[in-house]
């Protein structure tokens, strides 16, 4: 057998399930992409609207209910001062990351596959930073002073906050990343707005999408400041995906607590947020390409590459959890040791073999392609992700906190009634945000797969002409 040229081998590289296909037309994209916003409402999408804002108004009424009675309604007890409360802000801030890590990290690296799939991820980073950002402000006592957070000087206490504190940088580092998120988010969608803009039927369209799109021509102007923006946005956004989770650690590993005060936090959170947050991606995306037909356009490819990063980050977490407790009994400290023996074989036991089971064990499936590419397989091990995601936060938090230096402080942590409601009621408002984002804005970045398209097509051309050369014939389409 002949030896394969290397442009045959490159051409061979070029998969089409990767690209969306080279028999897409720029038409067929938009097409796809548009009809989701603009055919007529269906009764479904009423029914699933009134589910979720159920869940959200049952979420207002505890939120009402707490701060009427005070957070004495809660679970928090003697020892456990930090509850539920703490380990669902920063489970939604897990959630919140892999938004970003697509949209940004894998834009600066040209990792075409990303394309299909930002748009949604982006929007899942700041639905769930929404999630999260209710529990800063209702954890504190008073969420009537909850801007006491923020460096303004107050006129009751003269005081400024403390800013040694990781629980003032929190504050810092969310409103941030919501912020930078947002607005890369936004950008995003101009020329998309536009384009369903340029296809409303009504002037009531017309005039919205026409506002949102900001005057968007598709001038080459345009296209220069846009790609430019985008580019500086991805550059800021990209150190957001490591401080802010690193951050989050702090607001336990500066402490002296055992099970708290260690170093490995930061790399750890961080990779247990894009862990988390790939999982709730993988979660929604199948539900939604199956729900508006876009399969030929988020692929089994690019579902195959997230369980890819799923399973990498996966393997870190089991890694972090080994370290743990191998530096628990390797520092000498019995404290550290009880903390760490206490978690696997203590009264939370359960939660703990609960979270490796999980966080270690069922990613591992995914080194067979035949499982990453199973949609109702993948599916499920993204819920159990994230199950055990929640597991590891509320691990972390009660096991630490439960039992302290004196037996006769020791306790356990119960969640009451408001506890369990409130955190199922931040599920609803993810949720009516996500049927609200779906139903109004394109939820695949149009003007990207086409680029995308555009330089696959390029590529594809030159690679048969380098191949028609190799085996000295004409390349297709060539006039002599």
């Amino acid at each position: 057998m002949a030896e394969r040229s290397q442009a045959q081998e490159m051409k061979e590289r070029l998969s089409p399930s990767l690209t969306t296909g080279h028999s897409l037309s720029y038409h067929d994209v938009t097409e796809a992409v548009s009809i989701v916003s603009e055919v007529k409402t269906h009764r479904n999408w009423y029914i699933a609207l009134a589910i979720t804002s159920s869940i959200t108004g049952m979420m207002g009424l505890m939120i009402a209910y707490l701060i009427a009675t005070g957070v004495g309604v809660w679970g928090n007890n003697g020892p456990v001062g930090w509850g539920w409360d703490i380990t669902n802000f920063v489970f939604w801030i897990g959630i919140g990351h892999a938004g970003t890590l697509i949209s940004a990290i894998l834009f600066l690296f040209r990792q075409k596959w990303r394309t299909s799939i930002n748009r949604f991820a982006e929007a899942m980073t700041l639905f769930a930073v929404a999630c999260a950002a209710i529990y800063p402000g209702i954890h504190v006592g008073r969420p009537w002073r909850a801007y006491w957070l923020f460096p303004i000087p107050n006129e009751f206490l003269d005081l400024w906050q403390n800013f040694r504190s990781p629980l003032l940088w929190d504050v810092f580092a969310v409103s941030t990343y919501g912020i930078v998120s947002a607005l890369f988010w936004y950008v995003g969608l101009i020329p998309d707005l536009a384009t369903i803009r340029d296809r409303a039927t009504t002037k009531g369209r017309q005039i919205a999408y026409g506002i949102a799109s900001l005057g968007w021509r598709g001038s080459a102007t345009h296209w220069k400041h846009y790609e430019k923006a985008y580019m500086i946005l991805a550059g800021l956004s990209t150190p957001l995906v490591l401080s802010v989770h690193t951050i989050v650690s702090f607001d336990f590993a500066v402490s002296i607590v055992p099970g708290w005060h260690t170093t490995i936090f930061p790399p750890y959170f961080v990779a247990g947020a894009i862990f988390s947050g790939f999982a709730m991606v993988v979660t929604l995306m199948v539900i939604a390409r199956w729900i508006y037909k876009v399969e030929h356009l988020v692929t089994l490819t690019h579902l195959d590459n997230m369980n890819k990063v799923i399973l990498a980050t996966g393997t870190i977490v089991g890694y972090a959890y080994a370290t743990e407790m191998f530096i628990s009994w390797y520092s000498g400290n019995p404290y550290e040791k009880y903390a760490f023996m206490n978690r696997a074989m203590g009264p939370y036991a359960w939660a703990y073999w609960t979270m490796v089971s999980c966080n270690v064990i069922s990613p591992q499936f995914f080194w067979f392609r035949s499982l990453r590419r199973n949609l109702p397989f993948m599916f499920v091990i993204s819920i159990v992700v994230n199950i055990g995601m929640w597991f590891e936060r509320f691990v972390i938090i009660a096991t630490s906190l439960h039992r302290d230096y004196l037996p006769s402080a020791w306790g356990y942590f119960r969640p009451t009634f408001v506890d369990i409601c409130t955190f199922f009621g931040t599920f609803g408002l993810f949720l009516t945000l996500f049927v609200f984002f779906t139903r109004f804005l394109p939820i695949i970045a149009m003007s990207e797969v086409k680029g995308m398209l555009s330089a696959n097509r390029h590529e594809q051309h030159y690679l048969d002409e380098a191949v028609a050369a190799d085996a000295g014939k004409e390349p297709v389409g060539v006039a002599h």
